[in-house]
Formats: structure tokens, C-alpha cells, sequence
């Protein structure tokens, strides 16, 4: 099993005759992921690649039955975009695009609030479960099938902890990233309360950044409400305050968001902490052991 997508999830491509759309659409066919539709105003009718590209979401799904969306529209049209695939009803809309103003997600947030849709994202790699379904920008080769599933702010970063996972051997269930500004779809403890119902899953990765109180308020979750095992990180531990590192929602301010003051809280509520990024996967390994 998995969380949010799996083999049957039917993805439909906002945004697939851009550039960035178009590249990353043929990687996620090359998956085998069922992507069964693109959407670009004013070029319905036409194809990209095997794919029918419609002029509205509506359109989409009505001919195709799409239950997912991947979203490569541009910033000032991006909110507008993911609201529109809400109003269809998607189960999962996953923005990748980065620089949407924070205004326009404070109003896409409020309108998804009661929605049967979730957002991850926005600025974000995306999900994948691996062997079955990829929906974003991570490279799959560096995935293996496997229990544990990762979380993480950073896009990088995630890369960088699957491909160490992968090499010790560290198969994951579903790896996403839930995006790096202030204001995402859907977060940390979202994300650890459907790992912890999944019986595919047995063991948890979650990647954080400097900046706000989401890791905190994740590690109190787990403290009360996981039985699993779960390996953190957090970037930044040597970021001065004031300092914006990556993305807009990793800022330090006063003594709120440090890198120390998250892994503190992490290690009180009974998370294993790594700190040297170089060593993760051979720390994941005595960790996790069995669970694999």
C-alpha cells in the first residue's frame, strides 16, 4: 500500500504544453503512471505525446476520469489553477510551482477548507510511491519499493535522503515533499496520521528546516499518537538568525525556528535525530532494522 496515490491513481497535467510540463509529464509516463490528460487553455484538441490535452479541468475529467492533478502553471495563474481542479472535485492536487504570492495561497487555503481535495504543495517535488505511481519532479530512479515512508520540506534534501535509504537497502512506501513556503496544503502531521494508518508503512522519515514551529508541533503528534518508529533531520543547524536559508518559510526569528530548538524538541519526544546528513542512511539502518 501507500498514502495518497498508488497504481490507480489517474493524473491529469495543468500546464503540460510549457516546458517544465512537458519534460516532466514524459518522466512520469516513463513511471508508468496513468497520466490521462492535459490541460492548456485555448489548445484542447490537440496531444502531447500520446496524451489529450483539454481546455478546461471539467472537460478532463468528465472525458477521462482523472482523480489527480499535476500542476506546472505559472505563478500568477497558479492559484487559480489549483482552485479549479478543487471545484472538479480531485482528490489530490499537487502544485509544483514556485513563487506563488502568499496572499493568493492564503486565499487558495480558506477556499480548500471543508474541500474533499488536498493539496500538496505548493513549491514542491511532489509525491511518489515507488513502483507504482509518480506524480512530480524527483528523479525515480533513486526510489526503491520498500516500508518506510518520507516526509520533508526540502526538495533536495529529500533527494538526498532517499538515495542515502535506497543504498543501505531502505525501501520507502511514499516519499513526498509537502513544500518549503509559509503557507502548503498539507503538512507534517497530515502526512505522519495517514503513515501511521498505513500497514504498508513501518517506519517514518521526516525532513525539516529551519523556520516555524511544524516540526515541533509534528514531533508532539508522534509523541502521543505513533507507535512507528521515526528518524529525523533538520536542516539548517548553523544558520545565523535573521538569516532566510532556501525557501520562504525558513526564516529564523529571535530565538523562534532554530535548527537546535526543533531537534531538542524532536529528541524529548522520542524521535532519533541525525545531524550529519552524510551518515543518514547508515543511521537509518540501525534504526529502523527490523522494520525494513
Amino acid at each position: 500500500m501507500s498514502i495518497f496515490i498508488n497504481q490507480d491513481t489517474k493524473v491529469l497535467v495543468q500546464g503540460i504544453t510549457g516546458n517544465e510540463g512537458r519534460f516532466h509529464t514524459r518522466q512520469c509516463l516513463s513511471y508508468r503512471t496513468k497520466v490521462v490528460a492535459g490541460v492548456t487553455p485555448g489548445k484542447g484538441g490537440r496531444k502531447m505525446d500520446e496524451v489529450p490535452i483539454y481546455n478546461t479541468v471539467s472537460k478532463a475529467v468528465a472525458a477521462t476520469g482523472a482523480n489527480c492533478s499535476l500542476i506546472f502553471v505559472p505563478p500568477p495563474f497558479a492559484a487559480d489553477a489549483i482552485l479549479e481542479a478543487a471545484d472538479c472535485g480531485l482528490d489530490l492536487i499537487v502544485a509544483i510551482t514556485e513563487g506563488i504570492p502568499v496572499m493568493d495561497m492564503l486565499r487558495v487555503k480558506n477556499l480548500l477548507t471543508g474541500s474533499k481535495s488536498r493539496l500538496i504543495g505548493p513549491n514542491c517535488p511532489g509525491i511518489i510511491s515507488p513502483g507504482q505511481s509518480k506524480v512530480g519532479i524527483m528523479p525515480a530512479s533513486i526510489h526503491l519499493p520498500g516500508a518506510i515512508g518520507v516526509i520533508s520540506r526540502s526538495g533536495t534534501l529529500t533527494y538526498e535522503v532517499v538515495d542515502q535509504l535506497s543504498k543501505q537497502g531502505i525501501g520507502q512506501s511514499t516519499c513526498l515533499g509537502i513544500g518549503g513556503d509559509p503557507v502548503v496544503g498539507t503538512n507534517f502531521i497530515e502526512c505522519l496520521a495517514a503513515f501511521a494508518d498505513d500497514p504498508a508503512t513501518s517506519g517514518i522519515v521526516m525532513v525539516g528546516e529551519i523556520g516555524g514551529t511544524a516540526e515541533e508541533e509534528a514531533a508532539r503528534f508522534i509523541r502521543d499518537n505513533l507507535s512507528k518508529p521515526v528518524v529525523g533531520f533538520i536542516a539548517g543547524l548553523t544558520a545565523p538568525p535573521g538569516r532566510r536559508m532556501g525557501h520562504a518559510g525558513a526564516i529564523v526569528s529571535g530565538g523562534s525556528g532554530t535548527a537546535a530548538g526543533k531537534i531538542e524538541v524532536m529528541r524529548e519526544c522520542g524521535i532519533q535525530v541525525c545531524e550529519n546528513l552524510g551518515e543518514f542512511g547508515v543511521f537509518c539502518s540501525r534504526i529502523f532494522g527490523g522494520n525494513l
